[in-house]
């Protein structure tokens, strides 16, 4: 059918475009688009949201002394930012690509996975969100952002009487016990 010299051959050929493929769906501008006062941004509600399955994607915005959920498909949450007792800011690496690149990753030959995968990650921020409901029982909530709009949606919350905690990832990692270890 095939010879060894015409596949070696081709998968050469497809490397350097399955690398520029990867690159490519993972660029990001580096600039966070930032929304005026009020206005929505896109939001994934990852974990939290009473009626709201894992995962809904939707618009997140503040209106008045309200925090405000709207998802694509269902009702809207209303979480009073009265009733937020703390907020937390993260910001993650995400794998992009789903399942094809994985699979990709996988079948390229000569590690040119482990290539593909320095550019296959997207950054995200994300919001953790813990609240009293009405009746006083303690809820949580993670929300997904887009690089950037943690930190204005954060900067928003700040201005409103909210306190907001800012974590850094490095710091997260860090034992405190390592730190004072004495070799």
């Amino acid at each position: 059918m095939f010879s060894s010299k015409t596949i070696g051959w081709t998968l050469r050929c497809l490397l350097p475009f399955v690398c520029l493929t990867g690159s490519l769906i993972s660029q990001d501008s580096g600039q966070a688009k930032v929304p005026a006062s009020g206005s929505a941004v896109g939001a994934r509600a990852i974990l939290g949201l009473e009626g709201i399955s894992n995962n809904a994607a939707g618009q997140l915005s503040i209106q008045g002394d309200t925090l405000i959920f709207q998802p694509s498909e269902g009702s809207i949450t209303r979480i009073p930012l009265g009733s937020l007792q703390d907020v937390f800011l993260s910001q993650e690496d995400k794998e992009s690509g789903g399942t094809s690149m994985a699979v990709t990753r996988t079948i390229t030959p000569f590690g040119g996975g482990r290539v593909i995968g320095l550019f296959a990650h997207k950054k995200y921020d994300f919001v953790t969100l813990e609240f009293l409901d009405s009746n006083g029982g303690f809820h949580g909530v993670i929300f997904q952002l887009d690089k950037g709009q943690g930190q204005v949606l954060g900067s928003e919350l700040e201005t409103k009487g909210v306190h907001v905690s800012r974590l850094k990832g490095d710091t997260a990692k860090q034992k405190p016990e390592a730190q004072n270890e004495v070799k």
